[in-house]
């Protein structure tokens, strides 16, 4: 249980922009007013980051090629890692795949046992997602088994499968070097990738009745890497309404006009542009169509997006920092948070207003995170 607080001197984030009014937690929730006063002159709080997807945590998990010994101990870790970057409800994306090792089925039941472990030990929400290769036929039965087993909310689909190459009978770019990183003879390697190329067509059906069954328990369903409008529709019909990461224009507008979720990642806005050439964030900021930003594989550069799209003049603080907020929670299903409004989880993140600096992380009124002078100010007597 939180202690009742009220948080009095910052300015506070709320969707019509910066107040100075104080904030008032207890029992886990933002209430009316009450609460020991603390003095945040200088700080500002804005409402705990969710990331809708990261696979950062990878990581934490193997900070060395093999050293996947202790599921849990990464986790806890990756949880700091959360907790001093702001992130109070995260998204773990965990692969289900054919290209084995941390992304290997084997790998994702550790992960998904790991979590189950250490939830009750740790501060930060932690949200199992599954992202599973759809040309993987034969793994879907037990994809669907480890969904069940953990009650794993959300589903993305990929597929990675070098159908070009494939279907042209060459061996793909660096194959050798993938196959010997999880341990499998490249030769085998090759035979299993053209085995599942040459079921391609079976993929729709399977699909069809994967997805089926997982919409009638709930899950909800994404799809990642979306390239042109017609593939969008697909997904659309298979009832995935997230679109993870689009590659072109021409997928999000697709997206968007369709009415779907749509997500990219901070760090293809923070360095400018994508890694892989595809479609710039900061292009589908400013025309409108992102509802999320995603750590995808750098926690920081959520905080940083943010405040980059503000001083852009792309959006308000309040509209670019509901891109890390609430903009998430509203697509995972979670309306207890992301904004700062009494009733709600008392989710948020304190910075230095001057230098943007985390200085504390609390989730549901407690402190997952805490720093420098701001630890001074809540702890004095």
């Amino acid at each position: 249980m939180s202690l009742p607080l009220r948080l009095c001197g910052a300015e506070v984030l709320h969707p019509g922009g910066l107040s100075d009014a104080p904030l008032s937690i207890a029992g886990g929730h933002i209430v009316h007013d009450g609460g020991r006063e603390v003095n945040l002159a200088g700080y500002m709080v804005l409402p705990g980051i969710v990331d809708i997807h990261g696979d950062g945590f990878e990581r934490h998990l193997a900070p060395r090629r093999g050293a996947m010994k202790d599921i849990p101990a990464g986790l806890i870790a990756t949880e700091a890692e959360l907790a001093a970057n702001g992130i109070t409800t995260a998204v773990l994306a965990q692969f289900y795949s054919w290209e084995g090792g941390m992304r290997g089925p084997e790998f994702a039941q550790r992960v998904m046992k790991g979590l189950d472990v250490v939830r009750g030990s740790v501060v930060t929400e932690m949200i199992a997602q599954l992202r599973i290769e759809i040309c993987m036929l034969d793994g879907h039965e037990g994809a669907e088994a480890l969904i069940a087993a953990h009650d794993i909310p959300y589903v993305v689909f990929n597929d990675h499968l070098p159908h070009e190459e494939l279907a042209k009978g060459k061996r793909p770019p660096r194959l050798t070097g993938q196959a010997l990183r999880i341990g499998k003879n490249p030769e085998k390697h090759l035979a299993d990738l053209m085995a599942m190329h040459a079921r391609l067509d079976e993929v729709p059906d399977a699909l069809a009745a994967l997805t089926a069954r997982l919409t009638a328990r709930g899950v909800r369903l994404g799809s990642h890497d979306d390239k042109d409008a017609e593939g969008r529709a697909r997904w659309r019909d298979l009832g995935a309404r997230i679109a993870e990461f689009p590659e072109t224009l021409e997928a999000a507008e697709a997206a968007h006009g369709g009415g779907d979720a749509v997500i990219m990642g901070a760090p293809n806005l923070v360095r400018g542009g994508s890694h892989k050439g595809n479609a710039s964030a900061t292009d589908m900021v400013a025309m409108g169509l992102i509802g999320a930003l995603a750590s995808d594989y750098h926690y920081p550069s959520l905080r940083r997006a943010a405040f980059l799209v503000a001083d852009a003049g792309l959006a308000d603080l309040a509209g670019a920092w509901a891109l890390v907020s609430s903009g998430p929670a509203a697509m995972l299903g979670m309306p207890d948070r992301g904004t700062l409004a009494p009733g709600l989880r008392a989710d948020m993140v304190i910075v230095e207003a001057e230098t943007r600096r985390i200085a504390a992380t609390l989730c549901a009124g407690r402190f997952s995170y805490l720093s420098g002078a701001a630890a001074e100010r809540f702890l004095a007597a």
